[in-house]
């Protein structure tokens, strides 16, 4: 069986490429086949549905309120979660594949979504 220029290509760009190009495009066709929009490409101030792994998640107070706050990274960037009045979600640990969907704000030039919806992915954590 003869190999394709497509095939070889795709077997030299894997040999040639660091661990985290790779890991960053398998988390990137991952996050597609999900339903995903990658976070390069969000719409300001539209609804949105991003797939990704969650890199962390912290509690910071908001004028008083707990506010539960995770990264959520894509393969092309990272999207802030954040859930205002929550102090913990079960399940929204480092390393879990989440979905989630939501109106997309730009705060201090990254995209972050409040309160969105969410769902657990199989896989991660």
């Amino acid at each position: 069986m003869a190999s394709t220029p497509g095939r070889f290509t795709s077997v030299l760009h894997r040999l040639t490429s660091s661990q985290q190009v790779l890991e960053d495009e398998d988390l990137l066709a991952a996050s597609g086949r999900a339903g995903g929009t990658p976070v390069r490409e969000l719409p300001d101030r539209r609804e949105a549905c991003v797939c990704g792994t969650v890199r962390s998640v912290t509690l910071r107070p908001r004028a008083g309120v707990p506010a539960l706050v995770a990264e959520l990274y894509d393969g092309t960037g990272t999207l802030t979660v954040v859930w205002l009045g929550r102090r913990q979600i079960a399940g929204i640990v480092p390393g879990r594949r989440l979905r989630v969907h939501g109106r997309v704000a730009q705060r201090d030039g990254q995209p972050v979504v409040f309160n969105p919806a969410y769902e657990l992915l199989p896989g991660g954590a």
